[in-house]
Formats: structure tokens, C-alpha cells, sequence
């Protein structure tokens, strides 16, 4: 089989690259439904000293984050300029299973923190092998171009 990265891999949720200040920033909430799996990366690039990042999955009803809710063991170890964690990433895999789907939740977004200082840090949240059509049918509208 033939299948282009694009065709079974969507770009559901993006954090911007960017020198985040303190505080809680939030993706794109993503329909799990249509995907077997998600994964989320956590990429950062110069930690200022002092400073400290977390990361998690959360679940919702919709895709405003109705009802949003922590995805239980899905949140990476906590990113530290002490640590050396500096130009390092993490990733979080989850299966559409995992989700509380009896309660209704089928929507997942990557919340990051960044505390104390500014980092440089981005993340994307990805819908992989779609339950139908290719998967670039569910890219965010911010993709700009498929080569």
C-alpha cells in the first residue's frame, strides 16, 4: 500500500511555537471518534532558568471544551530548566478507547503550563489512521499546504 504521512495522520490540535509566558495554554479540541489513536507531542526549545513545564491530555464533550476533564495517566513528567530539559520533547499516546465515551467525551486537547518564566515551547496534537477518508479531511484549518 501507497498511503502518504498525511493520509493517515491529521494535525487535530496545534500550541503554537512561541516564548509561552507563565500560565495554562490550551490546543484545538479534537473529535477522537474518527481516529483509532492520538498522539500529542510536547516540544521545547531554550528553557529560562527557573522555569517549569507540564503537559497533559484533557477530555471533553465538545469541541469548546464542554465538561473538560483530565485523561487518567496521560501527563508527561514535568519539563525543568534544572533538569536540563532544554530543546527536549515528549509524547503522550492515547487509544479512542481510553476516553469516557459512556459519559459522552470525545474530544481531547493538550493543556501546557509553563510556570515561574517564559519558554520557548510548542506542542501538536495528532489524529493518527482515521476510521474513514484520509486523515488530512480532519487537518486544522491552520494547515496551510500538503507536499
Amino acid at each position: 500500500m501507497n498511503m502518504k504521512g498525511s493520509q493517515a495522520v491529521a494535525v487535530g490540535g496545534v500550541i503554537d511555537p512561541d516564548a509561552n509566558g507563565a500560565g495554562a495554554l490550551t490546543s484545538d479540541y479534537m473529535d477522537a471518534g474518527k481516529f483509532q489513536s492520538l498522539m500529542a507531542i510536547i516540544m521545547m526549545g531554550t528553557m529560562a532558568t527557573n522555569s517549569v513545564v507540564d503537559a497533559k491530555l484533557v477530555q471533553a464533550t465538545d469541541s469548546s471544551g464542554t465538561g473538560v476533564k483530565d485523561i487518567t495517566g496521560k501527563a508527561i513528567t514535568q519539563f525543568t530548566a534544572a533538569g536540563t530539559d532544554s530543546d527536549k520533547q515528549a509524547i503522550i499516546n492515547v487509544l479512542a478507547e481510553e476516553l469516557d465515551v459512556a459519559g459522552g467525551f470525545s474530544f481531547v486537547a493538550i493543556i501546557m503550563t509553563v510556570a515561574t518564566a517564559a519558554s520557548d515551547s510548542a506542542a501538536v496534537l495528532l489524529g493518527m489512521n482515521p476510521r474513514h477518508g484520509p486523515a488530512s479531511d480532519f487537518d486544522l484549518a491552520s494547515v496551510d499546504e500538503i507536499v
